[in-house]
């Protein structure tokens, strides 16, 4: 027998960001970036992530830096799908349109470096970062994709009360309660080495070892229709799985009596109940996943005059996550034990800075991800049109000798198409702004104070058959982005 329908449930990483980067890393590795985000041809100590050869021109001996930053993000979903006019607290417009959002945070994003320069020929690098996510989000009304499959509901229990000869079956609308959070770490250990070829060159090699944790929890409770068109909403569990063992003993019964052609019929109305009870039954995730893996780096950076210029390149690194998990949801992918692809895509930088006076530095950037080769959950990647493209301009500015003001521009375009976006996990190309101030405290100390605000565009997906119910809908994607940060460098 056909199903009614099919409630499933997923929660995926929703998590924030504290730059514009790409799908799966974060750009932002120190206070540095946000004020002035071209930083790929620097040569101070935020290089070790930006420009790792380019700390072959530090001072000899040690530095070091710590930051912290805060990132704060809004996922905004505006969704157009005519049954979700039925939910019971008219959450929707009577066209089916309703908002969805998503608040997350990351209160603090640590950062610390170290640089010790041995000689003219060889400085060593480390790092430890969040470079991946960094904090969680929260959709206290659930998703789209998640209430689509239960507004459909009231139609569809009415068109089987007129099957069945069953009226009291009819509905017009429902209610139900969800939650659902997600959270995502992705942590990096950074090692490496820089050689001074001469006064102008320098290579580095090094590498990155990352640690992933996420956990994510979420549920659908309580799933209820206003059953014979009434005014009290009912739930639907309860309901049919009550129906479901009475119209079996009803079968028994006129099978046993002999009259095998009305059995039939209260056996498929046990059966349609039963199926009824199933899907309206309370899911519930909690999920932790786990992995790890290395990614190799490499460097080269070309100083000349007012010129430097700066390459890195980051290769692919391959991950797999494991779930520790309690799932009801029917989504094999979160059970206990299953293993997904979740690699962080390869990644080209290079950058160029001028110091047009003594006192006056401009600074551009490009960066590429390789999204397409990086392989993700059911094989997502290739839906993408492209992999992602950044382009950064930055200018700072010497007001005096012991203050520098800056600020930096960043554009990101990923390759998004309709059947790469997800509710779940959605990207929309933005541009980004930051500004802010470096402090010469004294010969040792200096301290960065940044704002960094990413605006985002709109994507419109628009579908004939709406996650998979037969009817037309639409959804609209946005974010919103801000980060403060707040660091220190040291110099022994």
């Amino acid at each position: 027998m056909k199903k009614l329908f099919t409630l499933s449930m997923a929660i995926a990483a929703i998590t924030t960001s504290a730059s514009a980067g790409g799908i799966l890393t974060n750009t932002n590795q120190h206070v540095s970036f946000l004020r002035n985000p071209a930083r790929d041809a620097s040569t101070e100590i935020d290089a070790v992530y930006s420009n790792p050869a380019g700390i072959s021109f530090m001072t000899e001996g040690w530095h070091f830096s710590f930051n912290g930053q805060s990132a704060y993000q809004n996922r905004n979903i505006t969704s157009t799908f005519a049954p979700f006019a039925s939910n019971a607290n008219g959450s929707a417009t009577a066209d089916g349109t309703k908002k969805y959002k998503g608040v997350a945070s990351a209160p603090f994003i640590p950062s610390i470096y170290a640089v010790y320069k041995l000689n003219n020929k060889w400085t060593f690098s480390s790092s430890f970062a969040l470079t991946g996510g960094g904090g969680k989000a929260t959709f206290n009304e659930g998703l789209p994709s998640f209430e689509s499959q239960i507004a459909v509901i009231p139609a569809l229990l009415t068109s089987y009360s007129t099957k069945l000869n069953q009226p009291g079956l009819a509905a017009t609308q429902y209610s139900y309660n969800t939650y659902m959070q997600g959270r995502q770490y992705i942590f990096g250990l950074n090692l490496g080495a820089a050689y001074r070829f001469n006064q102008h060159l320098s290579g580095f090699a090094g590498l990155r070892v990352n640690y992933v944790s996420n956990h994510y929890f979420g549920y659908v409770k309580n799933i209820s229709a206003n059953l014979d068109n009434g005014t009290t909403l009912i739930p639907l569990n309860t309901y049919f799985t009550k129906m479901s063992t009475d119209m079996a003993a009803y079968a028994t019964q006129y099978q046993t009596a002999g009259d095998a052609k009305t059995a039939a019929v209260y056996t498929t109305l046990a059966q349609t109940a039963a199926a009824v009870a199933q899907n309206t039954a309370d899911k519930e995730l909690d999920c932790d996943q786990t992995g790890w893996g290395v990614t190799p780096i490499l460097g080269i950076d070309y100083k000349t005059g007012p010129f430097n210029f700066g390459v890195k390149y980051e290769f692919i690194t391959k991950l797999n996550i494991q779930n520790q998990s309690q799932n009801t949801t029917g989504i094999a992918a979160y059970d206990d034990g299953v293993n997904t692809p979740s690699d962080i895509p390869a990644l080209l930088t290079l950058g160029a800075s001028y110091s047009v006076l003594p006192q006056l530095h401009l600074s551009a950037g490009y960066h590429h991800y390789y999204d397409k080769s990086a392989s993700m959950a059911n094989d997502r990647q290739k839906y993408l049109s492209s992999g992602t493209d950044e382009y950064l301009a930055g200018v700072e500015y010497d007001l005096t000798k012991n203050t520098t003001v800056s600020a930096g521009y960043q554009k990101t375009n990923y390759g998004a198409t309709d059947k790469f976006q997800e509710d779940m996990s959605f990207y929309v190309n933005s541009y980004s702004i930051g500004f802010g101030c470096k402090f010469k405290i004294n010969n040792h100390i200096r301290a960065n104070v940044a704002y960094f605000q990413t605006n985002y565009g709109t994507y419109t997906k628009e579908s004939s058959n709406y996650n998979n119910t037969g009817i037309k809908g639409k959804d609209e994607y946005t974010r919103t982005n801000k980060v403060f940060g707040i660091g220190i460098d040291y110099d022994l």
